[in-house]
């Protein structure tokens, strides 16, 4: 590939595929001036270093993700919506390991602002205003939400679940099902339940 050919967008691309290749943690500028066939030198015009080569990877995979979730979420609403996102997050990172890794990157404040992450949490809290929930509650569930399906997604990529006969699929799909019950029935605060109480 030609030299002229490299651009901030066709390096965080082609970072994106070596990400997906060979986990995101393994992309070095040296890698990618290989691939492009330009020496080491060449990309430091683009990029300052591996690590903003992850966060382009980063917000590629958020915008990705974003879209896909979006269009996946397309008139559903309730436990529909739920098992929608949750499918569409899952998929994603079994598609491409090495851009869900990179969507857990931490963004400085400015870069996150300018990111698809604030899709995310807006999608997100749609899904949980379906089910009536409100702050701080919404926060809590929000929280809630991620850890489930990125521990999930993460211990079913680390193999975790290959050396028991139950299929995760059955074991994810049976996980959708407690959240959702859990989200129609979230529990009150302390101090809502000392409200109700006669004196």
């Amino acid at each position: 590939m030609a030299r002229a050919g490299v651009t901030v967008e066709r390096l965080a691309e082609a970072a994106a595929e070596l990400a997906d290749e060979v986990g995101l943690e393994n992309v070095t500028v040296s890698e990618l001036a290989r691939r492009f066939g330009v020496r080491d030198a060449s990309l430091y015009s683009h990029i300052r270093n591996a690590h903003e080569l992850r966060v382009r990877v980063a917000v590629l995979a958020l915008a990705e993700l974003a879209d896909r979730v979006a269009a996946a979420l397309a008139g559903r609403a309730g436990k529909d919506a739920l098992v929608a996102f949750a499918n569409a997050y899952r998929d994603y990172a079994k598609e491409h390991p090495g851009r869900y890794t990179a969507t857990q990157v931490e963004l400085d404040p400015e870069t996150a602002e300018a990111s698809a992450a604030r899709r995310h949490s807006d999608m997100t809290r749609a899904i949980l205003r379906g089910y009536s929930l409100a702050e701080p509650d919404q926060t809590d569930a929000v929280r809630l939400l991620g850890s489930t399906f990125h521990g999930f997604v993460s211990l079913e990529q680390a193999g975790g679940f290959r050396h028991h006969p139950r299929g995760a699929d059955e074991s994810w799909s049976r996980v959708l099902d407690t959240v959702d019950v859990a989200l129609r029935n979230w529990p009150a605060h302390a101090s809502d339940a000392d409200a109700g109480r006669a004196p």
